[in-house]
C-alpha cells in the first residue's frame, strides 16, 4: 500500500513515511492510493478492539515495515473499551458509542496512543529526537501528551488557544512537564493550526527540528479511529440485523472521516450525519456548495470550534464532487442555548450525562423525523466524558459528575505553561 498527498503534488510514500512526516511536502494530507477491502466474515463474533484493528487495518499496513508489528501496536495502544450501549427508555433503536474510557477521557486517546506506538517502532538509535507539533482545540493535546509523555525519542509541543478550552481541559494540556511543552497562544484554534502548518513548511525550522504531527492531519491518528466504528457497526448489526447510522460531533473532521473510511472499507454503516456547533463552515458548504473558511467562534463545545477544518481535504479526495459528498454525508449545527437544553432534557428523560459535544449529536438526532428514528438504528458518538466539562454540565443537571480515576489523577498535577502571541517567530523561540 502506498500513500499520496490529497493535493497530488508530492511523491507517493510508504505508510511509515506518511506516519513520520505527518504532512505531505506540498501541504496536503496523506491518503491511500486505493482503499483496501475487508472480509466481514473473517471477524469473529464479539471480537476485541485489538482483534478488529488487526483485521481491518491489515490492508493499510500491507508491504510496510510496520506490518509485522500491527498486532503488538494494537494490543499496546487499544487496551481500553469503546462500548456501544443502548439508551434505555428511548423507544427507538438508539445507541451511544462511548469513546471516553481511555487515559484522558476522550476519543483522542485511541489515535494518540496508536500513533505513539507506531512512532516508537520507527525510531533509529541515536537519531535526533522527534518534535511533535500539535494544535488542539481541547482534547487532542492532552491525549497526545499522555501518549508520548516520557518517551525519550520525542518532544511534544502543544499549541492551544488561551481562554478557549475548558478549565479541566487546560489542566490536562499543561500538567505534564518533562518532554511536553505547553504553549498557550493568544488566538483561536485556527491560529494554532496555522502555526503548526507554517512551522512544517518553514525551511529553517524544518532543518533544525525533526518535525512530525499528531493532529488528525497525521494518518496514524485516523486509522485507529476507523477501528471503533468498525467494531461498533458490527455490534449494532449483530443486535439489530440492520446497518448502523452515526451522528458524529464534528470539528476538524478527523473523527467523522474515520467513520467515512470505515464505511468505505465495507463495514455495515448506513448514514453519517455531522453535528457541528455554530461554526458552520461544513454545513454551509454542503448546503450552498461554496467553501468559505472563516474565523472560529468560541462555544460550549470548544473542541469543535474550528472554522477551517483540515480533513475536508481528505473528504474531497474521496468524494471529488459536491454531489458525491452530499450523497454520503449530511450536516447540521447546534447553538449553545440548544446544547444546554439538550443536556438537561436528555438527563431528565434518559438519565444520560452528555458533554457539550455529545449533546450536539443528541440534538441533531432529535431533529430527525419520527419515522427515520424508528426505522433504523442510530448511534450517537460520545466523544468526551462530561466530567471534563463539569462547569457546563453540573449546573444544568443539578448534581456533580463523577470524575474518572485517570482524569482525577491528572487534575492534581502542577501546571507548566508558556504564553505566546500567535506568530511563527514566537513559536520558533519557544522551540529553542
Amino acid at each position: 500500500m502506498k500513500f499520496t498527498s490529497s493535493r497530488g503534488g508530492a511523491p507517493q510514500v510508504s505508510l511509515s513515511q506518511a506516519l513520520a512526516q505527518g504532512l505531505a511536502p506540498d501541504g496536503g494530507l496523506y491518503v491511500p492510493t486505493a482503499m483496501p477491502s475487508v472480509a466481514l466474515e473473517a471477524f469473529p463474533i464479539r471480537s476485541s478492539i485489538p482483534q478488529i484493528a488487526r483485521l481491518s487495518l491489515d490492508g493499510f499496513f500491507a508491504g510496510d515495515g510496520l506490518h509485522e508489528e500491527l498486532s503488538a501496536i494494537a494490543d499496546a495502544a487499544l487496551n481500553f473499551p469503546a462500548p456501544t450501549t443502548p439508551v434505555a427508555g428511548a423507544g427507538d433503536p438508539l445507541f451511544v458509542l462511548e469513546l471516553y474510557h481511555g487515559p484522558t477521557a476522550a476519543f483522542k486517546d485511541f489515535g494518540a496512543r496508536f500513533l505513539a506506538e507506531c512512532q516508537q517502532r520507527l525510531q533509529s538509535p541515536g537519531s535526533t529526537p522527534l518534535t511533535i507539533l500539535v494544535a488542539t482545540s481541547g482534547d487532542t493535546g492532552g491525549a497526545v501528551a499522555a501518549a508520548f509523555h516520557r518517551r525519550a525519542w520525542a518532544r511534544v509541543v502543544i499549541l492551544y488557544p488561551g481562554g478557549l478550552v475548558s478549565p479541566r481541559q487546560e489542566r490536562q494540556l499543561t500538567c505534564w512537564g518533562d518532554n511536553v511543552l505547553s504553549l498557550r497562544v493568544d488566538g483561536t484554534f485556527d491560529d494554532c493550526q496555522g502555526l503548526v502548518k507554517k512551522a512544517f513548511r518553514d525551511p529553517i525550522l524544518s532543518r533544525k527540528h525533526r518535525f512530525s504531527s499528531a493532529n488528525s492531519i497525521n494518518i496514524g491518528r485516523l486509522l485507529p479511529q476507523a477501528v471503533y466504528y468498525a467494531a461498533s457497526s458490527l455490534e449494532v448489526e449483530r443486535r439489530t440485523r440492520a446497518k448502523a447510522s452515526y451522528i458524529i460531533p464534528a470539528g476538524n473532521l478527523g473523527n467523522a472521516f474515520a467513520a467515512v473510511w470505515a464505511r468505505a472499507l465495507g463495514f455495515p454503516i448506513a448514514r453519517i450525519v455531522l453535528a457541528h456547533n455554530i461554526n458552520r463552515t461544513v454545513p454551509d458548504y454542503l448546503e450552498t456548495g461554496i467553501w468559505r473558511p472563516r474565523p472560529s467562534i468560541a462555544t460550549l463545545a470548544s473542541a469543535m470550534d474550528v472554522g477551517n477544518p483540515s480533513n475536508m481535504e481528505r473528504m474531497r479526495a474521496l468524494y471529488p464532487t459536491l454531489h458525491e459528498m452530499r450523497e454520503h454525508l449530511s450536516a447540521d449545527s447546534v447553538d449553545d442555548a440548544t446544547i444546554r437544553r439538550r443536556i438537561g432534557e436528555d438527563f431528565m428523560q434518559f438519565g444520560r450525562e452528555w458533554c457539550p459535544h455529545t449533546a450536539t449529536a443528541a440534538e441533531v438526532y432529535r431533529r430527525l423525523g419520527e419515522r427515520d428514528r424508528r426505522d433504523r438504528p442510530w448511534v450517537l458518538v460520545a466523544t468526551a466524558h462530561p466530567a471534563k466539562f463539569n462547569d457546563v454540565v453540573e449546573p444544568i443537571i443539578g448534581k456533580p459528575v463523577e470524575v474518572p480515576h485517570a482524569l482525577e489523577r491528572l487534575l492534581k498535577l502542577p501546571q507548566h505553561i508558556l504564553d505566546l502571541p500567535p506568530t511563527l517567530k514566537a513559536v520558533a523561540a519557544a522551540l529553542e
